[in-house]
Formats: C-alpha cells, structure tokens, sequence
C-alpha cells in the first residue's frame, strides 16, 4: 500500500503553526497513515522543497508569489492555509473566516463599552490587506468609526525599528481615550503594548489591545498579558487534511475557499477595562460579571441598580449594543465554551457552572449560539 508522502509547510515557532501541525497529524493518525514531512523553523516558509523530495501533496502557508509558482510547477494539490492567495486557483484554501473574526472582535469590545475603535496592521508579507479591512467593515456597520495605522511607506524602503516606534509611537498619541485596538496578529499586538507603554500611556486603562491571533506565548510575557482571539489553527489544520485526503482521491479542486470560525476570545489583562461614563451601566455589568454564573435574572440585577428597566436596556443597548439579558446570555455561554476547553467537567458540570438549570438547557442555548453541540464543540477542540 503506498503511503502519502505529504509535506507541511508552516512555522513551527508559534502556537497558531503548531496548532495547525497539531491538526494535520490528528487526521493523519485517524485516516492515514501519512509521512508528514515537517521541519521546524521560525516564520511562513520562504524556500521551495527541494527537486529530490517527492510528494504526494502540500499544506502549506504560501508566504510569496516565488513559492507559489513552485509548489504549483510539482503537480502535486497544494492547500494553502494562508490568507494571501485565497483568490488563487491554483491551490486549494483553508483559512480563517475573517467576517467572524471581526465580528467576535468587535463584540469583545462592546461588551466592555468601548465606543472609539482602531486597527493596527502595518504593511507586512505575513496577512493580507482583507483581514484588517474586515473589522473596519464591522466597526463602520455597526455605525462607529475606526481609525488605522497607515504609515505610508514607500515600496521597497526597510524601515529600521527605531523609526518604526517613532511612527507607531506618535499614531497612538493622538488615538482618542479611552480607545480600543485590534492589533492584526500577537506579534503587532506585542509590539503596541510596548510603544504605548513607552509613550506614557495605559494598556488597557487609555489604550485596550486585542491580539488577532492566540500565539500563547507572545501574549503571556507581554505586559500586559494581551487578550487574543483563538483562530481555531488545530482545526484549520485538520480541515486541511481533510480537504488534501479528498483530492489525493481524485477530488475536484474547491471552487471557494473553506472559511473557519474562530472559537473565541482569551481574555486576559490588555483589554480588562470597562469603557463606560454611565454608572447604572458600570454597576449593572461588575454585577453580571460577578453573579452571571449562579444563575441571576435581568430581574436580581435591577434590584442592585437603582433604575427602571426600560432605562436600563436602553442604555445597554446604546452603550453595548445588546440588551441585559443578551448580556447575561453571552457571559454564560463563553464561560460555558471556556470550561469546555479548559476543564474536565462533564456537559452537566459545564451548565451547571455556567448558570444554566441542566445540561438540556445548556445544550439547547450553545447550538442556536454556535451551531454545534457542546460535545461536538469540545471534540473539535481536541477535549474529547
């Protein structure tokens, strides 16, 4: 039986890469086997496989249009996972759906009240232009405005670090506050947190950051640790797989690209604020954050908040964009889908720690929010 020799092209030195090697191997060892051909190394691959290496197929984060013409020239399905060639016919794409993404961005930052909105995204090779474009999209639907860092470099000058910071640095002194920024990936997001503490300013209390990507250690020994949004890489991995096992068999190339949710958000302490000038507001939120998961009612809130409820939801709406109790729904549902990743406790000991009556209960709510099960949802995460 001939075994399909399959290389896997992504860098090994963050989480999202190994994430997606992560994947690819999941469904090796459930469908293959394969002979996954890896080596480590830091950044998007930017060398060609070598003419004596022979392979069946490719996964593979085409980083230029040099290697992508390579790969292509071996006759072999390619599946990109990538962002900068997703309109390429040539190879198949699996990539994170980026309309969600800046949707669940934007909605971390509602949550915490934020009304002034800004991308950080300088030029690079690494993402393409779509991806920021996509939370200006969402910011500018939802009626606000977004401000983004365009520094207006010249094609072809190298910026040294210094004159970097000196640009990032005056672009964020004159950002309103308190403001929140989207940084397009953990690296940026680092970078940000650095400068903005350089120039005298308070991540998040003047400056709130959200890494685009979850590259663990990046936003760990930041300082702050950043919040990041978790691209769900181990499945675009396995998707990937998947995608390349169908056309080894003779499948037809996709005719769009497979777009991936992302699975949430990592709160940490880089967007731990809450951006609000109404006190009722403020009051009413500390108090869903405390109390959400013992199973409080809009009802058990206003008994603590000294207004009337029609006042109440209308500020929530104006300031959030959601009502109180759409509020306390979205609170239990992400504690549920973080101890679902992060714990061990049953379906029934997720619903009950996340303030729901029963597991029924919890379910029910979960699949009309997410599309899937709990347990499917933690099977895809790799839990189960």
């Amino acid at each position: 039986m001939h075994i399909p020799e399959v290389a896997v092209l992504v860098e090994t030195d963050t989480s999202w890469g190994r994430n997606v090697l992560r994947g690819v191997a999941s469904y090796a060892q459930q469908f293959g086997p394969w002979n996954l051909l890896v080596e480590s190394h830091e950044g998007a691959p930017n060398w060609p496989l070598p003419d004596s290496l022979r392979v069946d197929g490719v996964i593979a984060r085409v980083a230029t249009p040099l290697i992508l013409r390579q790969l292509v020239a071996r006759k072999a399905p390619v599946i990109d996972v990538g962002d900068l060639f997703v309109d390429d016919p040539r190879v198949d794409s699996v990539v994170t759906d980026f309309v969600a993404w800046a949707r669940l961005a934007l909605d971390h930052f509602r949550a915490k009240g934020f009304e002034d909105f800004a991308l950080y995204a300088p030029p690079s090779r690494d993402y393409a232009k779509r991806r920021g474009d996509s939370f200006v999209a969402a910011v500018e639907a939802a009626g606000l405005h977004c401000v983004q860092y365009r520094p207006g470099y010249r094609v072809g000058r190298e910026v040294s670090r210094d004159e970097h910071r000196r640009r990032v640095g005056r672009w964020v002194e004159q950002l309103p506050s308190p403001v929140a920024v989207l940084a397009i990936d953990a690296k940026r997001g680092k970078d940000l947190a650095e400068v903005s503490a350089a120039q005298g300013l308070s991540v998040p209390d003047q400056v709130a950051i959200l890494a685009g990507d979850a590259d663990e250690l990046a936003c760990e020994i930041c300082s702050p640790p950043l919040s990041s949004i978790d691209v769900a890489s181990r499945r675009i991995g396995y998707e990937a797989a998947a995608q390349l096992a169908a056309r080894l068999s003779g499948g037809a190339p996709r005719e769009a690209p497979l777009l991936i949710a992302p699975d949430r958000v990592i709160a940490r302490q880089s967007t731990d604020l809450l951006a609000v000038d109404d006190p009722a507001v403020v009051q009413a939120l500390r108090y869903m954050q405390t109390h959400a998961y013992s199973g409080v009612t809009v009802e058990d809130v206003l008994a603590q908040v000294p207004v009337a409820r029609r006042q109440l939801e209308r500020q929530f709406k104006k300031r959030l964009g959601r009502l109180p109790a759409e509020e306390l729904r979205r609170l239990r549902l992400e504690r549920g889908r973080q101890l679902l990743v992060e714990s061990e406790l049953s379906i029934e000991g997720v619903a009950e720690a996340s303030g729901y009556a029963g597991a029924t209960q919890f379910g029910a709510a979960f699949r009309k929010a997410y599309g899937v099960t709990p347990l499917s949802y933690r099977r895809r995460m790799g839990k189960g």
